[in-house]
């Protein structure tokens, strides 16, 4: 599914604290999706992560010990190259208050938990097409 041609991403990194989260994440992802994919366990390790991978898509839990979710895009963005780099949340907790604090943050979109591995890409190339069209 991911390729140049569609406009589609293909580092795509995915911060999820979970590992059976992380793992069906890595097949959906890779397997399914064709993305070459980083996986980090934590906001912290996303920072250490991040700037040699180039991700082109960062992939982010909301709820995660240490650094939650905003906190990790907030630090994502104050390094270099990463500034623009679309992110996407993943989370359970999809109250329209959140959602549009999400968007306020400058989250592109918003994935529900649990999400369907199967179909994950294609919900990543609906958000980054939608938000193209806004743009």
């Amino acid at each position: 599914m991911a390729s140049e041609q569609n406009g589609l991403p293909q580092r795509v990194m995915y911060v999820e604290d979970d590992p059976d989260i992380r793992a069906i994440a890595e097949i959906a992802l890779q397997d399914v999706g064709g993305f070459t994919a980083a996986l980090c366990e934590s906001g912290a390790r996303a920072l250490e992560v991040a700037p040699g991978f180039d991700p082109e898509l960062v992939l982010l839990d909301v709820m995660m010990p240490g650094m939650d979710g905003p906190s990790t895009m907030r630090a994502l963005r104050q390094l270099p190259g990463l500034e623009t780099v679309p992110v996407i949340f993943m989370t359970a907790r999809l109250q329209r208050s959140e959602i549009q604090e999400y968007q306020a943050l400058g989250a592109v979109g918003v994935i529900p938990k649990p999400f369907d591995p199967m179909t994950l890409s294609e919900q990543i190339a609906e958000i980054l097409t939608r938000a193209r069209t806004c743009l």
